[in-house]
């Protein structure tokens, strides 16, 4: 069974009659299209789908994408949350898939030569999945985005980083089975041994080889609780110092979690020193920070797992002990410790305050980016000392992952000209004009910075990518990748049905064109 949204109505008129090209579909679907899919998270961009499905099972997933490859110039987008950025997963005049009506479709609980996993839906939440995981099973998955009300399937289609990277992997490295509708809307079950080029293909493929119906996903025992650390630098060296050394610890020596990020050195509410501490008790006292201290200041965010039963005194023994190693500036340490389900939940608590402020659904100009550790002291000297000093309105983060946690033979593509890689983003939440910036002019200066990296020759990678042009698709895979991407699309989408969102392929209408890729 497939069911639809009821049709998007456009002020009093509504649109709820598919054009003639589909009009032999309407016996197996029910068309109407709705706002849901008009737009994103990003805000920027608008598209009018043909019609949303709501497919309750893969088959149903399978069914829409098989009749859109007999239809001319018919796409299918997946959509999960709509979490994306710049219409990843709008379908102008296609079709979009709410994935979220897949949400219960799969959970089941396994144990795999005494290593336990869940077999998930894609369309299931990451927020649904830890809570299930947890309260029923006392497990947890190893790896997860900073934000949970993403689904599986979307961020498996990119990466999945947070501050467990440097130690697990991005969430596609901790993935063993998928199953997955192909663009010929063919289903497989793929692993790394079986269909092991569209398990590799799918993972960071960005929705282009096929749509993530099921992922099998590496549990480990969930802790009870976290040591939740902020500690300040006022000198960026100090700072990826103590940083690239914690990520490098090995398993059981370190931190669980380590991410950072940058503020204006001022008192600015939104951008300053007031969004440091982690409670309204806890105060920043700026008088400790050093004379020379720059524009900006540097963040260390750190925590510790443990369970109910650890004594207090050998937590705090091994926390005294990490931090004595680090640089930070003395006296300026902010620790709680809180349930960990509560600090994995912790951007729910920013979700709710800007919705409150009436900024969620605002623009969402954001960039994230991957920057090799050679260029990242460069990186810190021309952008955030110089172009984002006075702050972006939301989050500036900035720190270290390990290359040799990734797979190669993964989709997505980061700097490999070092172990160590940095993540920036540049999470800005901010009002709409006209109490805001005009969104065009954030957008200017993310091309700017972009711009600065490529004149600079930085090594670095756009992550959640989306470029205007095969050129810059081509430079940000690299030729060997951008071959071995257009192979698999050829093998699992030869029509280029899927995700047209990413303006990466055009649909195309031939079997046997290979140059179905667009500029």
């Amino acid at each position: 069974m497939i069911a639809c949204f009821e049709p998007f109505v456009h002020g009093n008129d509504t649109e709820s009659t598919p054009n003639d090209d589909v009009s032999s579909l309407q016996t197996s679907f029910h068309f109407g299209p709705n706002a849901i899919a008009t737009k994103d998270f990003g805000g920027m961009k608008s598209s009018n789908p043909l019609a949303v499905i709501r497919p309750i099972s893969t088959a149903d997933v399978a069914r829409a994408v098989k009749a859109a490859t007999t239809i001319k110039n018919l796409t299918v987008a997946p959509r999960g949350n709509g979490h994306s950025i710049n219409g990843q997963s709008m379908a102008e005049k296609g079709l979009v898939l709410d994935m979220r009506a897949l949400a219960e479709e799969h959970f089941q609980l396994l144990c795999i030569e005494g290593v336990p996993y869940v077999d998930v839906s894609g369309g299931a939440l990451w927020e649904e999945v830890l809570k299930r995981c947890v309260s029923q099973f006392q497990l947890a998955p190893r790896s997860w985005t900073d934000y949970l009300g993403l689904t599986v399937g979307g961020t498996l289609s990119n990466a999945g980083v947070s501050g467990q990277t440097f130690r697990y992997g991005p969430q596609t490295a901790n993935v063993t089975e998928l199953e997955v509708v192909t663009g010929k809307g063919e289903t497989f079950v793929c692993s790394e041994n079986q269909n092991s080029e569209l398990f590799f293909a799918t993972l960071g493929g960005l929705g282009q080889f096929g749509i993530i119906t099921r992922a099998r996903i590496v549990l480990q025992k969930s802790p009870d609780m976290v040591r939740w650390i902020r500690v300040v630098y006022s000198e960026f060296e100090d700072y990826t110092r103590d940083a690239e050394w914690l990520v490098t610890l090995p398993e059981g020596d370190g931190f669980d979690y380590v991410e950072g990020f940058v503020v204006a050195n001022n008192d600015d509410p939104c951008n300053g020193w007031p969004t440091i501490p982690m409670g309204s008790n806890q105060m920043f006292d700026p008088v400790r920070l050093p004379s020379e201290a720059g524009p900006v200041i540097y963040c260390l965010e750190l925590a510790l797992h443990y369970r109910k039963t650890a004594r207090s005194s050998d937590v705090d023994m091994k926390v005294d002990r990490l931090l004595g190693r680090l640089r930070f500036v003395e006296g300026i340490k902010f620790e709680d410790d809180v349930k960990y389900m509560d600090f994995l939940l912790r951007v729910k608590r920013v979700e709710e305050d800007a919705k409150a402020k009436g900024i969620w659904d605002a623009p969402h100009p954001w960039l994230n980016m991957f920057v090799s550790k050679s260029n990242i002291a460069d990186f810190d000297h021309e952008v955030f000392k110089k172009i984002l000093k006075h702050g972006i309105g939301g989050p500036i983060l900035v720190y270290p992952l390990l290359r040799s946690k990734w797979d190669d033979r993964h989709s997505v593509v980061v700097p490999t000209d070092s172990n160590i890689f940095y993540i920036i983003a540049l999470l800005r939440f901010i009002p709409p004009p006209p109490k805001g910036p005009p969104t065009d002019k954030l957008v200017a200066q993310n091309n700017a910075i972009i711009q600065l990296c490529y004149n600079k020759g930085f090594n670095f990678k756009l992550y959640l990518p989306h470029y205007h042009s095969q050129e810059n698709w081509i430079r940000h895979f690299g030729e060997d990748k951008w071959t071995r991407f257009l192979h698999r699309k050829q093998n699992f989408d030869p029509l280029a049905i899927l995700a047209p969102g990413q303006k990466l392929f055009s649909r195309n209408n031939s079997h046997n064109n290979n140059n179905n890729n667009n500029n």
